[in-house]
């Protein structure tokens, strides 16, 4: 029988005897939907094609954060920030194990030279010099998918770093967009608490005014000055918090603190768009919903390995070479020699080792889909209370301008009626506080709506 025949009967054995058990092994990864939930998910996928490519979570961030300054600030951060930066060497750490999956189909080629010099101190003898060039290729014939499963894992770790480097991305731009308007809302108090400690200062002084002609006591004079004392010590905290805005912001830039010129007057419109409930496509856009699902994949292929580990394995190697020594013949120039042989392994007791690795691999594989479902609904859960914050944030905002308006107008009125003996220093000193706290509010309340949309933004899979 020639060599070739043996192979090819080698083979046809290892096939006949395992395809009946092992067809599974071949089989590609599909999401489960044995759940209500996987199942929406799937179908929400599936529908992806034609789905709204305008949503909200679709728009280039560009077309979102539309301010210059920020916009700048956001290109400079995704040049620089160096956690975007790992998350992409990561994905090329990735493509390489997977070339190198690819590679392992082929055959293995090693070569290893080797001579020697043998001699007598007989008279007459002669050193007898030998050589010998061997090469060596050896091929794993993938019967049963260990290799196929084993690449197609390191193409789902691709697309799983890609899926990070994406929602590390999407913080990124969520993060500076927060930054920059945190720093907005600060610098809008600090004008607001400066603009109140200059008026307050001049009520102070209508205060002393007021004593020297008797018509109110000393104490309303140190209790206006307390308050006025109060407003700078607001404008200190505030300085404090600026600075700390300046740092985290040079931290998302991968800068040393600077300081970074904001518009008080900065904020954020909310584009157009309609949603009702929380629909799947949004969540199924995400990264790291596609992240876990990638999980899910790779633990699918991790246990088609373990159970590709009980099927026999074939081997074929094939030897060659130049070398002059054939057993004790020595003879130059040298000749050529070869031989090829098939090796084929089956494991028949290893110890419980193939069985115990493929258990784990399926509790592994339970464990992916457990997290995946906790993923999709943490995801749900980040839509639905951005967009709580932000509708609930505009009704605030709405009632705080109403107030706003009346306390400006009342301590209009109380400081007429102090000025004319018709009212009292404490009923001045209770508007200019509740006027003041109500305008912190609504700049605290915008900031809170401009942030639910930036969350929103994030929650949706935005930030391509």
């Amino acid at each position: 029988m020639t060599i070739k025949k043996a192979v090819i009967l080698t083979v046809a054995g290892a096939v006949i005897g395992g395809a009946a058990t092992s067809c599974g092994i071949y089989k590609k990864y599909e999401t489960p939907q044995n759940t209500a939930l996987t199942a929406a998910y799937v179908e929400a996928r599936n529908d992806s094609a034609s789905y709204d490519k305008a949503a909200f979570g679709n728009m280039l961030w560009e077309d979102v954060f539309t301010d210059p300054v920020l916009a700048d600030l956001i290109n400079r951060a995704l040049v620089n920030n160096t956690n975007l930066k790992d998350a992409q060497l990561n994905v090329g750490v990735a493509k390489a194990q997977l070339n190198g999956a690819k590679l392992a189909f082929l055959p293995s080629v090693a070569i290893a030279p080797n001579g020697g010099i043998s001699g007598t101190s007989l008279p007459g003898s002669t050193n007898n010099w030998t050589y010998q060039i061997p090469a060596t290729v050896s091929w794993e014939v993938d019967i049963f998918g260990k290799l196929l499963n084993s690449k197609r894992g390191a193409q789902v770790a691709v697309e799983r770093s890609e899926d990070y480097a994406q929602a590390v991305r999407s913080q990124i731009i969520s993060g500076v967009a927060n930054c920059y308007y945190a720093i907005a809302a600060t610098e809008a108090q600090l004008r607001l608490c400066r603009s109140t400690a200059l008026l307050w200062e001049k009520s102070v002084q209508t205060m002393r005014d007021l004593k020297e002609s008797a018509n109110i006591t000393e104490a309303g004079v140190v209790q206006a000055d307390a308050n006025y004392r109060s407003v700078l010590a607001q404008v200190t905290n505030l300085e404090v918090a600026r600075h700390h805005l300046d740092n985290s912001m040079s931290l998302l830039l991968n800068t040393l603190p600077q300081h970074f010129e904001v518009s008080p007057d900065a904020t954020l419109a909310m584009p157009d768009m309609l949603m009702q409930g929380v629909p799947m496509q949004y969540l199924a856009m995400r990264p790291d919903v596609a992240a876990a699902e990638r999980d899910m994949a790779a633990a699918y292929y991790s246990t088609n390995q373990a159970r590709a580990a009980f099927y026999p394995g074939l081997t074929i190697t094939a030897n060659g070479g130049f070398t002059n020594s054939f057993g004790t013949l020595i003879q130059n120039p040298g000749e050529w020699f070869w031989n090829v042989a098939g090796s084929l392994v089956a494991p028949i007791f290893s110890r419980g080792q193939n069985k115990a690795r493929l258990e784990a691999a399926k509790l592994n594989q339970q464990m992916k889909l457990n997290a995946f479902e906790r993923t999709v609904l943490n995801a749900a859960a980040d839509v639905s209370n951005s967009l709580t914050v932000y509708e609930k944030a505009g009704e605030r905002k709405a009632s705080l301008d109403i107030q706003v308006e009346d306390l400006e107008k009342a301590v209009q009125y109380t400081n007429d009626l102090l000025l004319y003996d018709n009212g009292t220093y404490l009923e001045v000193l209770t508007a200019q506080q509740s006027l003041l706290s109500a305008q912190m509010n609504r700049i605290n309340t915008e900031l809170d709506r401009v942030q639910a949309i930036v969350a929103l933004y994030q929650s949706m899979g935005g930030g391509r």
